[in-house]
């Protein structure tokens, strides 16, 4: 697809700079890997903290500060520029991990995790508008699926990695120190090599037949069946992802396996979660989305509700991969499905509304679990979010339109 001789809408015709955002994603996604193994261990043994509410309080503070910042970066986006947001959510990284590394309390933990969803919502955000921009209507699903695969690989790879460090020399500050390379390639790529894509959505404009929405947050949040349907799963995904990330660890370390264990319990689900997006997310350029989405999102509720009734290993881990396959079947189509709804000029602000409430699923999801847990255990806790995410899979199956 050709508008002039210097733009061209494409996969394989912007691959380098596509390449290179896919590059910069990772170490984003890197960010959050490191704490999803160990902080809620840190939190009980070096704080002695027993209340789950208060033990997933970082995932709330980091759920919210992301949410917000999702839908703040959707707004300016197309008055600033991507690659500003870009660099500002680097910026925004900097002090991670000082207050991880030199964490005294349980509080530097939380303005760390302040700062990290700030970071995440501008820079992750970017990156996903940016490729949507390169590629065009074409290959949208694959551009998504390549663009999440590099950010959760990333958050499974350090998982694995934080979780090994701590093994072998302790839970604090030891596996932080990773963080400062991180944010020190992020910051310096984004800046000298990143080009804005601004362009390219006003040429994708040109050509679309997509109507214009009358109120994007309106519509993307409840009145349009399809934005919203997609809308409400992607919440209860994260919902689900933010009780994973907070209770598994507890989970598993109250069936008293050990920290290499949980280490690659905790870490096989986002890796499946991101290998199982390089091939999904091209399935949702071919196939149905609605049926795709469904079936995501019935995959992971089995998979949440056979952690709920396990206690062995292999059978976890078994629950694991499910959990990370269906999570793979669903992320990157709801993007592509939401930019496939939306007119170009309004794609940035829909994207940012989609992933507010996406994100507030992380807060919703560890606050809500940890009440639960608390009250009526953990097994409890489990079962009523997996019954929460199966219910958000049928209905897509109802109010979603092809």
């Amino acid at each position: 697809m050709k508008e002039n001789s210097t733009k061209i809408l494409g996969l394989k015709e912007n691959l380098p700079q596509f390449l290179l955002l896919v590059l910069v994603n990772s170490f984003v996604g890197g960010m959050v890997g490191l704490e999803r193994s160990i902080l809620p261990q840190i939190a009980e043994v070096e704080f002695g903290m027993a209340v789950k509410t208060a033990i997933l309080s970082f995932i709330v503070v980091f759920g919210i500060s992301k949410a917000l910042t999702n839908y703040l970066m959707g707004r300016l986006a197309n008055k600033y520029g991507r690659k500003r947001l870009l660099v500002a959510g680097w910026i925004f990284a900097i002090p991670v991990p000082f207050l991880l590394f030199y964490a005294q309390s349980w509080t530097w933990f939380l303005w760390a995790n302040v700062f990290l969803g700030i970071s995440q919502g501008l820079a992750w955000s970017s990156t996903v508008i940016m490729k949507i921009d390169l590629v065009g209507p074409k290959n949208r699903g694959l551009a998504m699926g390549i663009n999440e695969s590099a950010g959760y690989l990333a958050v499974g790879i350090m998982a694995f990695l934080s979780a090994f460090i701590a093994s072998e020399y302790g839970l604090h500050p030891y596996p932080f120190y990773i963080a400062f390379a991180l944010v020190f390639l992020g910051l310096s790529t984004s800046i000298l090599f990143v080009k804005d894509t601004r362009s390219f959505a006003k040429l994708e404009s040109q050509t679309s037949t997509v109507p214009k929405l009358k109120s994007v947050f309106k519509e993307t949040t409840f009145s349009n069946p399809n934005l919203s349907s997609i809308t409400l799963a992607g919440l209860a995904n994260n919902l689900n992802d933010g009780m994973m990330w907070g209770l598994l660890p507890i989970f598993l370390y109250s069936l008293s396996f050990s920290i290499a264990e949980i280490g690659i319990l905790a870490a096989v689900y986002p890796t499946i979660w991101g290998l199982g997006q390089l091939f999904t997310g091209a399935l949702g350029d071919k196939y149905s989305k609605k049926i795709l989405l469904v079936l995501g999102m019935l995959i992971q509720a089995i998979g949440i509700f056979m952690i709920a009734n396990s206690i062995s290993y292999q059978t976890i881990f078994i629950a694991a991969v499910l959990l990370g396959i269906g999570t793979a079947l669903v992320y990157p189509v709801f993007l592509a499905a939401i930019a496939d709804y939306t007119h170009p000029e309004q794609r940035a602000e829909c994207i940012g509304v989609y992933r507010l409430w996406r994100d507030l699923g992380y807060a919703i999801g560890a606050l809500s679990s940890g009440i639960i847990a608390d009250v009526y255990g953990l097994q409890a806790a489990f079962i009523v979010i997996g019954f929460i995410t199966l219910i958000a899979g049928v209905q897509i199956g109802f109010r979603m339109r092809e």
